[in-house]
């Protein structure tokens, strides 16, 4: 990294890191501020957090400001939407001139030579990539760690900042950039929002590229953002589904029917005690601002749950494929993982009437019926995880059912959504009593991805979260967020 970028965070230009996307562009776009001035303070924060929280696997210093400096030069700088926004974009979609690893040391080392579509519109809407985020192999886990580097969660670094889009989460929570590109294949956007403090959207099938991998996880992959604020994630979303940002209003005049469960899909597991004070909360806080809340479990079958089990194994071992991973090269939990995975898909176990008989089941119970007098709901709330992140710790040295069930003991609410194609958003509201963040998650039928960031504006507007966990604070003064840790390698 270039040396003159590694300068005390606190004061200047630097002062810019902390504030919202949306302000970065606005000030961009109307000549305020540049593009390079705007990528070299977030630079220069990477440079003295990244130590401590081990997001990125690459910093592209040289790359990245040539990149606001095209940005700046650009003839309708005016009217991009991200314009001179410092974003990272997870470590197993097309960067140009990257590597693509997926979080594996048996990746093929060759450059990749064209972006990903959702790559390709963060860049086209002026969006500047300053970084490669990292995560678990194959993206499988719910930590993000592999040998050498153990990602924390700035909350607190003795905790996993989740996964597989834990380094997007950490490099955004920690003031490294104010939006992250990550994906969800059965949570993997929504547990590092939920770990992190921050707000996420799984779009809905359809919605955004997905293009993951082999086959993305037979359709359950996502691509989205995360962000500290809603206007943030709004606005990415809209450009990652090649829309036209809008904020998101300022009250709906129709108050919503929100259904409310906190029933564990997994028997035996159950919610603690500080995210069911997380859950109602959220309940007293819909009620306040005129919306109506029902107790109404969705009908999750256990059939669904196998059938998901089914995909998030097959895809291990398509993505292995794929990519043309040495198995032999592979950590010990991933072959495993992978292998079962072959065996999945030579007995064909994947089945897609599984999916879509799951959707249209759980687009009627929003919908309610007539015949039964059932008005249906909204939207669905319900809690993301059972507890605090897991341990930040070498979970990749550990076998393949410790990593199994911890995953599924801590994550349980989240990979539904993904086999019925529906959205999903996770939004903070609360902290527990040792600081790390609480966090509950809404459903939505299909197209309800503008409901969802409505609703979760309105919640914001009347209860704003911390954006940053205080020693990584970038908008404070005083902190001193620097140890030592792993260093990312740096590209120009």
């Amino acid at each position: 990294m270039d040396a003159n970028l590694a300068t005390d965070p606190v004061g200047g230009s630097a002062q810019l890191v902390g504030l919202p996307a949306t302000e970065l562009a606005a000030r961009v776009r109307r000549g305020e501020l540049s593009a390079v001035e705007v990528v070299r303070a977030h630079l220069a924060h990477i440079a003295a957090v990244e130590a401590r929280v081990g997001a990125f696997r690459v910093v592209r210093t040289e790359a990245a400001l040539a990149e606001a400096a095209a940005v700046d030069a650009h003839p309708d700088r005016a009217r991009l939407p991200l314009a001179g926004v410092p974003v990272a974009v997870k470590d197993n979609v097309a960067v140009a001139g990257e590597t693509l690893t997926d979080g594996s040391r048996a990746h093929r080392p060759l450059p990749q030579t064209v972006d990903h579509p959702v790559v390709a519109r963060l860049r086209a809407a002026g969006a500047v990539v300053v970084g490669i985020s990292r995560v678990p192999e194959l993206c499988l886990y719910a930590a993000t760690d592999g040998p050498g580097t153990v990602s924390r969660n700035p909350w607190d670094t003795a905790r996993s900042p989740a996964g597989s889009s834990g380094g997007s989460a950490a490099a955004v929570a920690s003031g490294g950039v104010p939006l992250a590109h990550g994906n969800d294949g059965m949570g993997s956007l929504r547990l590092p929002a939920a770990a992190c403090g921050l707000v996420s959207l799984k779009p809905g099938r359809g919605v955004v590229p997905a293009g993951l991998g082999a086959d993305d996880w037979s359709g359950m992959a996502e691509n989205g953002a995360l962000a500290t604020t809603v206007a943030d994630l709004a606005v990415a979303h809209a450009v990652l589904a090649d829309g036209v940002p809008a904020e998101p209003r300022d009250g709906d005049s129709t108050p919503l029917t929100v259904a409310v469960s906190t029933r564990s899909p997994l028997p035996g597991v159950r919610l603690d005690a500080e995210g069911r004070a997380a859950v109602e909360a959220t309940v007293a806080g819909l009620r306040e601002l005129g919306h109506t809340v029902v107790r109404k479990d969705p009908p999750v079958p256990l059939g669904v749950a196998l059938g998901t089990v089914a995909r998030w194994l097959a895809g291990a071992d398509a993505d292995a494929e794929a990519l043309g991973l040495d198995r032999h090269a592979m950590e010990p939990r991933s072959r495993t993982h992978a292998r079962l995975g072959r065996l999945v898909r030579r007995a064909r176990l994947v089945r897609p009437g599984t999916a879509e008989g799951f959707r249209t089941r759980m687009t009627g119970w929003f919908a309610g019926s007539a015949a039964t007098a059932d008005p249906g709901v909204d939207l669905l709330l319900t809690p993301v995880t059972t507890g605090p992140p897991l341990a930040a710790r070498p979970w990749h040295e550990r076998g393949f059912l410790a990593n199994v069930t911890a995953n599924a003991r801590w994550a349980p609410w989240t990979s539904a959504w993904n086999t019925a194609g529906l959205p999903a958003l996770v939004l903070p509201v609360g902290h527990r009593a040792g600081g790390l963040p609480t966090a509950v998650q809404f459903v939505g039928p299909p197209g309800a991805e503008t409901r969802l960031l409505w609703l979760a504006a309105e919640l914001e507007r009347q209860r704003p979260w911390r954006r940053y966990a205080p020693v990584f604070d970038p908008t404070a003064h005083g902190a001193d967020p620097v140890v030592a840790g792993t260093t990312p390698s740096t590209t120009g």
